[in-house]
């Protein structure tokens, strides 16, 4: 009865949880107050332990409160209802977009979103340099530092690409950055 009580309680919670997690507290609150599956203090700590912890707070919050009402079943039970909305939604999205995607105006209109992407990206990428390496426009304050990691990281994109005929993975890009900056800002 317990496992029934977690998934339609939980399910509840997934299907009604509009506004993201913060708006899903109070609708939480009611389904674990109703239950009595905890008492209002402590699901306050639970709400605030969810908070810090990586992953989504419904999806913590359930995975607690059907853990400590029914043990590692209950944490699935919870955790499964909880998502399991989000999971069906997604999923008809996709089945409704693969077909539309086959559609030659909605691929007129994806060829020229695509460009537009690529713009606001490489404009963004482009602002985000000039930021670091000049400083703003009215207050030019050039740092030569992040312009030296800038042309080696453009530089290690660019030899990797002809050396070896393959693209520098971005995490690589990321560890190489991570060195330079800690041996140039380190010195």
């Amino acid at each position: 009865m317990i496992y029934l009580n977690l998934f339609f309680g939980f399910l509840k919670v997934g299907c009604f949880a509009f506004g993201g997690a913060y708006g899903a507290i109070p609708l939480i609150r009611d389904v674990v107050m109703s239950n009595k599956w905890l008492n209002d203090e402590m699901l306050t700590y639970m709400i605030a332990v969810s908070e810090s912890t990586p992953g989504p707070i419904m999806v913590n919050l359930a995975t607690y409160i059907g853990s400590s009402q029914a043990g590692f079943w209950g944490a699935a039970v919870a955790t499964l209802a909880v998502v399991l909305p989000s999971f069906l939604i997604i999923l008809m999205i996709t089945a409704l977009l693969k077909t539309a995607l086959k559609n030659k105006y909605v691929q007129a209109v994806m060829g020229g979103l695509k460009p537009c992407v690529i713009g606001i990206v490489f404009a963004t990428g482009i602002y985000m340099v000039l930021e670091n390496c000049v400083g703003r426009v009215f207050s030019i304050n050039v740092n030569p530092r992040a312009i030296i990691i800038t042309i080696l990281l453009v530089a290690s994109i660019f030899s990797c690409q002809k050396l070896t005929g393959k693209k520098l993975a971005p995490t690589r890009l990321i560890l190489i950055g991570a060195i330079l900056g800690a041996v140039i800002y380190g010195v």
